[in-house]
């Protein structure tokens, strides 16, 4: 088996961390749980337990705020499936990091390069180990503009990391209501390829 990516998409509460986890239930071997979530406030706390108590005891943890690719380099082995929960966290943290926001405002790319340069780093790691990695990610392109310069281009961050990771996916979903759609399989979108745009 080579690695195997699965992306899992949707909306707040929509069930996208159950899913994941029973993606991994399903499977045998080692699981590793990469949590990308810092605990900033008594709600965000209470969410990571929350997500934490769905999950098996004997699950391996490894906490990335930031640089995912990097620190999966050195726990991958032996380890079979991989669950990223989430995407989102992570490009908001690329988003909110040194490089990206200073206190004149946004920088020109403001982090944009930094999320293309991390969901590659992960994708080339993945490659070298025969690994089903599941990573879970907010779709928030379908609702209203932001009414800020920082809230679009997060939009716009995750929307480009949500699009590369799907192009490498072998099977996406999207969550409504805690109903799975799948919408790729077999590593094929449901269009002719010569359709589909570069992402941007």
């Amino acid at each position: 088996m080579r690695h195997r990516i699965v992306l899992v998409l949707g909306g707040a509460k929509s069930g996208k961390s159950r899913f994941a986890v029973d993606i991994a239930l399903r499977k045998s071997g080692r699981v590793l749980f990469v949590a990308t979530a810092e605990p900033g406030d008594p709600e965000m706390r209470a969410r990571i337990e929350a997500h934490r108590r769905e999950r098996p005891a004997d699950w391996c943890l490894l906490e990335a705020p930031l640089r995912v690719g990097q620190s999966l380099a050195g726990h991958l082995d032996g380890v079979r499936t991989v669950i990223v929960d989430c995407l989102s966290m992570l490009v908001a943290n690329i988003i909110l990091s040194g490089q990206a926001v200073t206190f004149s405002g946004l920088e020109p790319d403001a982090g944009l390069e930094a999320v293309r340069r991390e969901i590659e780093e992960i994708v080339r790691i993945l490659s070298n180990y025969r690994v089903c990695c599941v990573v879970v990610s907010n779709e928030v392109g379908m609702g209203i503009v932001p009414d800020n310069a920082l809230a679009r281009r997060y939009r716009d961050a995750l929307g480009l990391a949500n699009q590369l990771l799907a192009r490498e996916a072998e099977e996406v979903f999207l969550m409504v209501a805690g109903v799975p759609l799948q919408i790729k399989t077999g590593g094929k979108f449901p269009v002719l390829p010569g359709s589909v745009s570069e992402p941007g």
